[in-house]
């Protein structure tokens, strides 16, 4: 009996610490103002209301792709949901690293009843992307650094007389390539046929060669905030919801060029691997989390536009700052008069090619 009950004993703490560790969610993105308006918005709330999940944040969403390459090689998938751009959604399900969603089936409607296909519309990019946010990649700028005409054409970046000091880029030729190309009197509608040849990319890196030795190169959302917090750069990259936080909430000497901002967006995907259980429950979370209301309440936090047409009237004010956040939206006319729409199938299909091509010019 002693020993029965000590196998039951035994086989009962198993089960509980199995169900412990498989009620951990990971989610991954990118850390920051991002991430701490996604767990204000999202994950909160789905605790809240699920108290036996734990959601486990991680900000490894930049090397996503290379990452679940090495999950699934090693067949051990150990996140649940992954926030990332169109194009590395195109690829992880080209590449069978997402699972598949069907809007319709998967994801809430809207209040009123419209599908979620319908709500979502063009932005459902890939059957594996369930689109969160819109957002743009622009340049913030030390308003005491550039004199009294600031910077508010996207040449300026490349104009060292006119603007000297530091600039950072992202460590990636995604947006710095196509800017560099406008720059080098490229016109818009022509900048991926010039970059999807050799020479157009050449072209390019050459015109980022002009202020490569005034360059401080940034892998993480966070680090142009801190750099021009820091006074270490005059002008520099990043997304734009950055700049809102570091400009609103900070109070940093900080001004936004708007030009020719590169409009993308975000969301989720859920790779493949996962047990029966656990794809359930990412599911269940990127249900909640897309719904109308959430999409809408993560923007009183960030100033990212929510994917869903039924949320956009749904934007009030900033959740502590008590200003309305419409006009802080890339999407805001104001700030949407020059635009450039990034091309996700052109990254999709020349990402690899070009990165390797970028990262040997950076070592020259």
């Amino acid at each position: 009996m002693k020993l029965k009950s000590l196998m039951l004993s035994v086989a009962t703490v198993a089960l509980t610490t199995s169900a412990s560790v498989a009620e951990d969610m990971t989610i991954v993105s990118w850390g920051g103002a991002y991430s701490a308006s996604q767990n204000n918005a999202y994950h909160q709330p789905y605790m809240k209301n699920n108290p036996d999940v734990n959601i486990i944040n991680d900000e490894s969403a930049a090397e996503a792709i290379a990452k679940l390459r090495a999950m699934k090689e090693a067949n051990n998938v150990t996140w649940d949901v992954v926030d990332v751009t169109p194009s590395d959604a195109l690829r992880a399900c080209d590449e069978g690293l997402a699972i598949e969603i069907d809007a319709d089936r998967d994801l809430a409607p809207a209040p009123d009843g419209t599908p979620a296909s319908e709500d979502f519309g063009d932005l459902l990019v890939s059957p594996c992307f369930i689109p969160q946010i819109v957002y743009s990649t622009t340049f913030g700028y030390r308003t005491d650094l550039v004199g009294d005409t600031p910077p508010d054409d996207i040449c300026d970046v490349f104009d060292l007389a006119k603007y000297p000091g530091k600039r950072s880029l992202e460590k990636r030729p995604i947006s710095n390539v196509e800017w560099a190309l406008l720059c080098d009197g490229v016109a818009k509608e022509d900048v991926y046929k010039v970059l999807g040849t050799p020479e157009g990319v050449d072209q390019a890196l050459a015109k980022l060669g002009t202020i490569k030795d005034s360059v401080v190169w940034w892998s993480a959302g966070a680090e142009t905030p801190q750099l021009l917090a820091d006074g270490e750069i005059v002008m520099g990259s990043t997304y734009n919801g950055r700049l809102f936080a570091l400009i609103e909430e900070q109070k940093q000497p900080v001004g936004i060029m708007w030009d020719a901002q590169v409009f993308d967006l975000d969301g989720w995907i859920i790779p493949t691997g996962l047990s029966p259980e656990r794809q359930a429950r990412a599911l269940d979370y990127v249900k909640f989390a897309t719904g109308t209301q959430q999409l809408a309440d993560q923007a009183k936090y960030i100033s990212y536009g929510p994917a869903r047409a039924s949320s956009a009237p749904l934007i009030g004010k900033h959740a502590t700052l008590g200003i309305e956040m419409a006009p802080h939206m890339p999407t805001d006319p104001n700030n949407a008069k020059n635009t450039f729409l990034y091309n996700y199938e052109f990254w999709a299909d020349n990402r690899d090619d070009i990165d390797a091509k970028f990262q040997a010019w950076l070592t020259k």
